[in-house]
């Protein structure tokens, strides 16, 4: 059984409840909640290996919440809210947050999620040990990508990405001048269903990367739009 922890903020009992049940017939041990202006701090301290996180609550909102516990962790950060509220999605996913549940969710597809985020990122934390000579790097450009240690320097100068915005980059990097649609690029990111704005998701951490990446977002060097296709990467 999983002994992966998992941390619910919520300031609704039942939707913790729920989540909890479910959760934790997964064999994960589950954490929650209601009172958002204390989550950042108890993130901190019990270290989750991912947070499902209410966008609107008393207190701090679940976009506030978000940035703050981006100030010192990249866990992975669903968004659960309800159906209509696409500008908080947005803002959500600008923040740093990975994927976004919408209310009424099925527990299926909620499990689902969950098991998807965290097998990529014990995929991406299981490559400890490996020796200095067996340390797979990807280098375009400026960029240096080392998938071993999981981090990203452009000129020398190390970038701060999120799980998902590291994986995005990977991918755009393995295959440099591939023209990706934003369907292909979410297919393969997020292996999920259920999601219904899979071009959004996908501009929205584009838009984070190459504000993290590009000496000028505005005017994109390495990731490029290639307009009616998608996007692509290149070498500078």
């Amino acid at each position: 059984m999983s002994q992966d922890k998992i941390m619910v903020v919520d300031n609704e009992m039942e939707i913790i409840q729920l989540m909890k049940l479910y959760l934790s017939r997964e064999g994960y041990d589950v954490i929650w909640t209601t009172d958002s202006t204390k989550a950042a701090a108890m993130a901190q301290e019990q270290n989750p290996d991912l947070i499902l996180l209410d966008v609107v609550m008393p207190g701090l909102s679940g976009i506030e919440l978000c940035g703050k516990i981006r100030e010192y962790s990249d866990v992975p950060i669903l968004f659960v809210s309800c159906k209509g509220q696409d500008m908080d999605k947005v803002l959500g996913l600008s923040i740093g947050g990975d994927d976004y549940i919408t209310k009424p969710f099925s527990p299926t597809e909620l499990v689902a999620r969950v098991k998807a985020h965290l097998r990529r990122r014990h995929l991406s934390n299981s490559s400890g040990g490996i020796s200095e000579e067996q340390r797979n790097i990807l280098s375009v450009g400026r960029l240096e990508i080392d998938l071993s240690a999981h981090t990203v320097t452009v000129d020398g100068t190390p970038v701060h990405l999120t799980a998902k915005e590291f994986e995005l980059l990977v991918l755009l990097s393995k295959y440099p001048n591939r023209v990706f649609t934003g369907r292909q690029i979410f297919d393969n990111l997020w292996d999920t269903y259920g999601i219904d704005d899979d071009v959004r998701t996908v501009m929205v951490h584009i838009s984070n990367l190459r504000k993290k990446i590009e000496p000028n977002p505005e005017k994109p060097q390495y990731i490029l739009t290639v307009r009616g296709v998608g996007y692509k990467l290149v070498s500078q």
